[in-house]
């Protein structure tokens, strides 16, 4: 399944370009930029299994850095900042790395 296949081309485009300067991702108006608020959570959670590279069921950190990378291959690598932020505001239950259920709730909450 592709990105395109939940979200819409114009849309990733859009919200991907709007944090194309370094130390500019805000997580909570890229979700809502994305269109990924708007979605079921069952969509949400198909996207989680795209953004999960390795199929390990968790975004770890080092996959977080490239989640701009995952909606288009035109995104950004983020900054070590940017993703100890986006981890912080994910990982509920400090394990260090964000699973399905922990992703859904940080875009139902942003």
């Amino acid at each position: 399944m592709a990105m395109t296949d939940l979200l819409s081309a114009e849309d990733i485009k859009k919200a991907v370009g709007a944090f194309s300067a370094a130390e500019s991702f805000n997580y909570k108006k890229f979700f809502e930029m994305v269109g990924l608020k708007k979605k079921s959570p069952e969509d949400v959670k198909k996207v989680f299994h795209i953004l999960d590279k390795d199929k390990s069921g968790f975004i770890e950190e080092e996959e977080l850095k490239f989640v701009l990378k995952g909606f288009t291959p035109e995104g950004r690598d983020l900054s070590d900042k940017e993703t100890k932020a986006l981890l912080a505001a994910g990982d509920k239950d400090g394990d260090g790395k964000i699973g399905a259920d922990e992703f859904a709730t940080l875009v139902a909450e942003s």
